[in-house]
C-alpha cells in the first residue's frame, strides 16, 4: 500500500491533481509570470508522506524478489499488504517552502487559514518494508527537482 506518490510522469492539471504537481506547476506559473504572492490553503501546518515513484518501483521489485519465506514471516494470509513510504513526514509549510526553493520562486507565501487543513498527519507505518531489507533512496528534495525538471522539459515546454 503506497503512500502519497509523485515524480515524472504526474498529472499536472490545475483543477485535478494532487498536491506536490499542483504546487509545482502554480509556483512555476507564477515565477513565469512575475507573481509576488502565493497563496495556499490552510495553517500549513498538516503533516504528510511522499514517496518519489522511483523508491516506489524499487520497494515494488525488492518485495517481488523476496524469497516467500522471509514474506510470508512479516505477514498473514489474510493481511499479505506491505505499506510502502518514506517513513518520514513533512508539514505543508515545509513542502511549500521546499517547492519554492526549486522553482525559484522569490515571491511571497501566504497561508489562507479559513480553508481547512484536512487530516493533522497522514503518515504510515512502513516497519515490515525496512525489516525486509528495503529504505528509500531519494530525498524529498531531490524527488521534487527530478519531478520538476520534467514537467518543465515535458509540459511547460509543449505550451510555448
Amino acid at each position: 500500500m503506497p503512500t502519497n506518490l509523485y515524480g515524472p510522469g504526474d498529472n499536472y492539471h490545475p483543477e485535478n491533481s494532487h498536491v506536490i504537481p499542483a504546487l509545482l506547476r502554480r509556483f512555476h506559473e507564477a515565477k513565469l509570470s512575475g507573481t509576488d504572492t502565493i497563496t495556499i490553503w490552510g495553517t500549513g501546518k498538516a503533516l504528510r508522506e511522499f514517496l518519489h515513484v522511483d523508491d516506489m518501483a524499487r520497494a515494488s521489485i525488492h518485495v517481488m524478489n523476496l524469497p516467500l519465506e522471509k514474506y510470508r514471516a512479516v505477514t498473514d494470509p489474510r493481511l499479505t499488504h506491505i505499506n510502502v513510504g518514506s517513513g518520514v513526514d513533512c508539514s505543508i509549510a515545509e513542502l511549500v517552502s521546499t517547492i519554492g526553493e526549486v522553482t525559484g520562486f522569490e515571491g511571497t507565501i501566504e497561508y489562507d487559514t479559513s480553508k481547512p487543513d484536512g487530516a493533522p498527519r497522514k503518515l504510515m507505518d512502513n516497519t515490515k518494508l525496512r525489516n525486509l531489507g528495503w529504505q528509500p533512496q531519494i530525498s524529498l528534495k531531490e524527488g521534487l527537482q527530478d519531478a520538476y525538471q520534467w514537467y518543465v522539459d515535458n509540459i511547460d515546454s509543449a505550451r510555448r
